[in-house]
């Protein structure tokens, strides 16, 4: 009789789930209009983008960008209408307006949101193999922003709105470096958005087996240098690399009342100096003099501007290389470590670093070619450095909208960091002490061009990623931590 043999059960197969979806969308506040004459703008309040003229092709697919069209849903090499679709795109992403949504489906809910916070940013979904080992930026930080979690980092061209809980609860295992392969069995973040993370540097490769992916492993010496916080307030301090309201826009006036110009007075028995200083004012010294003449001047006379003989004694009083010296690294235990040199200037400098190099955007300069050059403070020499004539503009039209000036500066001169310089002594003050050695430079070229009867200003914002696409200098090796205008003033000046 045949035995009866029991059936093994087939085992259940995986149900594959697709891919998420990354889409590009127009920013919320923004609507796509299309004009009579065929010409796309995307309005707000009254004010208008401009896009170009398009086919009706074109305009009818553009307005999806309403709710969201899939990146890969008008390749370049693709239709001619898909051709004009990614240049309405990169034209509005290029002045911030959209952002990219990760989802699902086309329909689902967001699962994160990639918000731009550099004009050039795109994003790019590179091949990840399961052998790759992944791990979180020393610089990646989640906060809470309004009602969002967001993930974010000082490196990154983007940040990334955490819409979904389980993302952001995965995202802590990626503290310590891991396998993509493994992330996969665990049910991690999805490649796409390791990816996307990786793109934008809040990710980085372990490329060396049993590298914990600590400072060393993310950069080289330049980056190595770098504590969080201070990496953090150069770029959220600054701007071209977050896209924050930065500036004069008085954003508490519905919140508190302005607090007092003078603060007021402590209780306690008052010692009057007013008449030490009533009998020295009659002999007032010639320093004394020059600080009380000190103004900040913002219109320069473009019919008879600066002389390049006046820029060069301008720059030999106030930052030219007076000396010279090496002395070996003393630890104070009779120890000793490599040979540091040193250079004295006529501003002080924290620890003798000198970290500063300056670097002039020439607009009108009597004997002087307009262009972008750098200080060379040791040879106490001009070297040009060839930049586009639209980023000069840019760099210099920058600068006349933050003085609030009717014309822009003759000479804009930027203060830029070498910031290994000063990071490479100091722990966990370098950044601090960088902004302290920018306000004595600072009253030191105000003096100067005082002293000479020329104009100058001090400019309270700076583009870090315009400056390094002018030098070439990735932003946290040299970048700008301050600006000065320079020029023969047309107007009296405004006290401050």
């Amino acid at each position: 009789m045949p035995t009866l043999q029991s059936k093994k059960p087939s085992p259940k197969k995986r149900r594959k789930t697709a891919p998420p979806v990354l889409s590009v969308r127009l920013n919320e506040h923004f609507t796509i209009q299309a004009r009579p004459d065929g010409s796309l703008a995307a309005d707000f309040d009254g004010y208008a983008v401009e896009l170009g003229k398009f086919s009706t092709g074109a305009i009818k697919r553009a307005r999806d960008l309403r709710s969201g069209l899939p990146l890969h849903s008008f390749p370049v090499d693709g239709s001619s209408v898909d051709r004009e679709i990614d240049l309405v795109v990169r034209q509005l992403a290029r002045r911030g307006l959209v952002e990219y949504r990760l989802s699902r489906a086309r329909g689902d809910q967001d699962l994160v949101v990639v918000e731009p916070q550099s004009a050039d940013y795109w994003p790019k979904i590179q091949k990840l193999r399961a052998t790759d080992t992944v791990v979180l930026s020393r610089f990646a930080y989640m906060r809470r922003r309004g009602n969002e979690m967001v993930l974010e980092s000082p490196r990154a061209a983007a940040l990334f709105r955490i819409a979904d809980p389980k993302i952001a609860s995965a995202l802590v295992t990626l503290s310590s470096p891991h396998r993509v392969g493994k992330l996969r069995q665990q049910g991690g973040p999805g490649e796409e958005l390791l990816a996307l993370l990786l793109d934008c540097q809040i990710l980085f490769k372990i490329e060396t087996a049993g590298d914990e992916g600590l400072r060393p492993s993310e950069g080289g010496a330049p980056l190595v240098v770098w504590d969080f916080h201070d990496l953090l307030f150069h770029v959220q301090s600054t701007e071209g690399r977050q896209a924050n309201p930065i500036g004069g826009r008085y954003p508490y006036v519905d919140l508190i009342p302005p607090p007092p110009a003078v603060r007021p007075a402590w209780p306690g028995t008052t010692i009057d100096l007013q008449p030490f200083t009533d009998a020295t004012n009659e002999l007032m010294s010639p320093f004394a003099e020059l600080l009380g003449e000190r103004h900040s001047i913002r219109e320069f006379d473009d019919q008879n501007p600066i002389t390049l003989a006046e820029l060069a004694q301008f720059l030999d009083c106030a930052a030219r290389v007076r000396s010279k010296w090496i002395n070996p690294l003393d630890f104070g235990d009779g120890t000793f470590g490599p040979e540091i040199d040193y250079t004295t200037r006529p501003y002080p400098s924290a620890g003798s670093a000198y970290e500063f190099e300056l670097y002039l955007a020439v607009a009108r300069c009597d004997g002087l070619t307009p262009g972008f050059y750098h200080y060379d403070a040791d040879r106490h020499a001009l070297v040009p450095i060839e930049v586009r004539a639209q980023e000069l503009e840019a760099l210099i039209g920058a600068a006349a909208f933050a003085m609030d000036a009717p014309g822009p500066p003759q000479i804009l001169i930027t203060i830029a960091a070498r910031f290994d310089r000063i990071a490479w002594k100091y722990s966990a003050i370098a950044y601090s002490l960088i902004l302290r050695d920018v306000g004595v430079l600072l009253q030191t070229l105000y003096l100067t061009a005082t002293d000479m009867d020329l104009g100058g200003c001090a400019v309270g914002t700076s583009n870090i990623d315009l400056f390094a696409r002018m030098t070439g200098l990735e932003f946290h090796v040299e970048g700008p931590v301050g600006q000065f205008a320079l020029g023969r003033g047309t107007t009296p000046g405004v006290p401050r």
